[in-house]
């Protein structure tokens, strides 16, 4: 399945690969049932909707947490795991730390979910949050809580085997479709904060057109894709989107989406709601609204749609009462 070495594929310094993904669909099977992939008619074309939202922890980044924890040494699970997440990778890692039996540690912002905060905290790992709406920096607190302990970063978007792990949910769609029809994706729909999923997807669907989709705002990914420069945000409003709400992406990630050619959209928070709205409606699903914003971008007319079209439902991992709010809320 490999040309690579041993000692290649635990290089932390190693560019994730299409043959990485493919170990990480092995992997995340071993462990794993296959999340639905779900035919959703719209304006007479049918989306495939895959519900990650559907996964033990609510969300697709049980599979690239898996991939990252389980390749791991002796002496690196013995030291200990420090991941940074606003919840859903948080979930993630946790979830593989305690069935590998490894101590985690998640940089979380104190403006998190409470959900997600509970949920993290729930499965064992130790809570440090951070102060995100004051500016400060997660990755710099992550740094200080690995200094000098031996600890391992799991990042949320910017490591190799975080990215290949997210990819295998396409590879995965892929036999799903096959099954049905026999067919093969033409175009991918992700929801995009820092660009470990679309990246993961780029890679492991080739020949597919694939969009990044952004909340209004935070839309690191699409203009540094445009300008061909790495670009952060600046000022960037409020947004439900909590789960893609990430600075800038990484130049792992960055590098990959340039060679791919992804496209890079934005969603509105109206846009997301009302996707919301429509994956309860007809597909029986909650999603959280970061989990909403590929549909969104559908529903909106913000990408074009194929002839086989894969949807990302990422997440669902909402508030009660926000998600009840969403239901209520006059469109």
């Amino acid at each position: 399945m490999t040309e690579e070495t041993p000692a290649a594929l635990l290089d932390p310094a190693r560019a994730p690969t299409r043959d990485g993904v493919l170990r990480a669909v092995a992997k995340v099977a071993a462990i794993l049932p296959p999340t639905p992939l779900l035919p959703l008619e719209v304006d007479g074309r049918t989306l495939w909707c895959k519900a990650e939202c559907l996964q033990p922890i609510g969300a697709f980044k049980i599979r690239g947490a898996w991939h990252r924890l389980s390749d791991l040494t002796d002496d690196q699970r013995a030291a200990g795991v420090v991941g940074v997440s606003s919840g859903n990778h948080a979930q993630g890692v946790a979830w593989a730390a305690r069935r590998l039996g490894i101590a985690a540690t998640i940089v979380m912002p104190n403006d998190a979910p409470k959900a997600k905060l509970a949920a993290t905290r729930a499965l064992g790992a130790d809570v440090v949050l951070y102060d995100r709406p004051g500016g400060e920096d997660r990755d710099a607190v992550a740094a200080a809580l690995i200094a000098g302990t031996g600890r391992t970063l799991v990042h949320a978007f910017g490591d190799p085997w975080v990215i290949e792990g997210q990819g295998s949910l396409a590879i995965e769609a892929a036999a799903q479709l096959h099954a049905a029809t026999g067919a093969t994706f033409d175009s991918a729909i992700a929801c995009c904060g820092g660009g470990g999923l679309s990246a993961g997807i780029a890679l492991a669907l080739p020949d597919a057109r694939i969009f990044a989709v952004e909340p209004e705002g935070w839309d690191d990914v699409g203009r540094s894709l445009a300008s061909g420069s790495i670009q952060r945000v600046v000022n960037p409003p409020p947004t439900a989107c909590d789960a893609l709400q990430t600075p800038a992406t990484y130049p792992i990630n960055f590098a990959v989406l340039t060679a791919r050619g992804v496209q890079a959209v934005v969603v509105s928070e109206g846009e997301v709601r009302a996707a919301m709205r429509l994956a309860f409606a007809r597909l029986r699903l909650v999603l959280e609204p970061g989990g909403a914003a590929a549909l969104a971008a559908v529903m909106a007319g913000k990408v074009p749609v194929g002839e086989h079209t894969l949807v990302t439902l990422s997440g669902g991992n909402v508030d009660p009462d926000q998600f009840a709010a969403v239901l209520t809320e006059a469109a």
